[in-house]
């Protein structure tokens, strides 16, 4: 019996119209409302710009570099790994991060295998300078481990490279100063992550204490606690002020996350290349809006375009459906693909 090329299998047509009507239009809403919404805290530390844990919020400077868990943690994604964030200030543009491989109080004298903490250098990240690094039993074969100051009248020339005993954090280390009983204490700040790299390969860990100000920007008011300070560029621009402006609208600064260009973000979900309130020149984004017309052309040509021959035997027939379905499905991979 000769197959008819005209006639389909009526689930297949029904499976392809179902689909299209109903579950892709769903993928290009869910997308476009992720792009346009904008969380603006995670747990208890307040998300504002140039930050963003959602695509398309903040600046494209720090995209996909904070991450806020389920249960509200947020996270710091550098080379070396992923790191707590304890907080965030924006008037003194830094953030506090904690990174359990370093040495602790309650770690005493014992000593656990460390990795050194590094950020991007092509980022807008920078390690602060009032964090100090504390180097514990280190090789005085491999490192130069001495009272800074005296040394450094002799030996001038050394000096950068010293790991300093006359350190005061070491005689004074926060919440625990007998904790490491007598073991050997230095303070080093290195320039360089390969600088820290090699200290810790002749060194058995290390802690960092930053000096936090408490109150009046005095040096009676500096409190050395544990953690890495890292400092931060808030870029700013006309666009971004004028967004902002309570006056235009009061809009959070983001960008398309395709074209990484500025866009305004309003309350009504609304994204403009302006402001929020009166939108001369505004332009609305659809981050999809060029890929549901490919996708939708893809898939309609192969949910109604008969790709069999002009007759088959029964067997043919089995085949040509099993190879019909096995390309939809490749087809269908690629349109995830094309949207994630």
């Amino acid at each position: 019996m000769a197959y008819n090329p005209s006639s389909r299998s009526c689930s297949y047509d029904s499976f392809c119209f179902l689909f299209i009507t109903f579950v892709l239009p769903f993928f290009f809403l869910t997308k476009a409302q992720a792009a346009s919404h904008c969380r603006t805290s995670c747990g208890t530390i307040p998300i504002n710009y140039p930050f963003g844990i959602d695509d398309g919020c903040g600046s494209p400077y720090y995209r996909h570099m904070l991450l806020c868990s389920d249960s509200g943690i947020l996270e710091l994604r550098t080379p070396s790994g992923r790191y707590q964030v304890r907080s965030i200030s924006y008037s003194d543009p830094h953030m506090i991060v904690t990174d359990p491989f370093m040495w602790k109080c309650k770690d005493g004298h014992h000593f656990r295998a460390t990795r050194a903490f590094s950020l991007d250098t092509s980022t807008h990240l920078t390690l602060s300078s009032q964090n100090d690094y504390l180097f514990f039993n280190c090789s005085e074969e491999k490192v130069i481990v001495e009272p800074k100051p005296i040394f450094c009248e002799r030996f001038p020339d050394r000096c950068d490279s010293t790991c300093d005993s006359a350190s005061y954090l070491c005689r004074h280390l926060p919440g625990c100063g007998a904790a490491l009983g007598g073991r050997s204490c230095c303070s080093y700040f290195p320039k360089a992550t390969e600088s820290l790299r090699l200290m810790l390969k002749y060194c058995a860990s290390y802690t960092s204490i930053y000096w936090r100000i408490n109150g009046a920007n005095t040096p009676d008011d500096h409190v050395p606690e544990y953690g890495i300070r890292v400092d931060f560029d808030i870029p700013v621009t006309p666009d971004c002020l004028q967004c902002q402006d309570m006056k235009k609208g009061g809009g959070r600064c983001g960008f398309d996350t395709q074209s990484q260009n500025f866009l305004c973000l309003c309350n009504q979900r609304s994204n403009v290349t302006t402001y929020c309130n009166g939108m001369l020149v505004s332009k609305p984004f659809h981050p999809t809006i060029s890929k549901p017309n490919v996708i939708n052309q893809k898939l309609f040509w192969f949910c109604f375009t008969d790709h069999s021959s002009s007759s088959h035997s029964k067997a043919g027939i089995i085949a040509g459906e099993a190879l019909k379905f096995h390309l939809w499905f490749q087809n269908f991979l690629g349109i995830f693909q094309t949207l994630y």
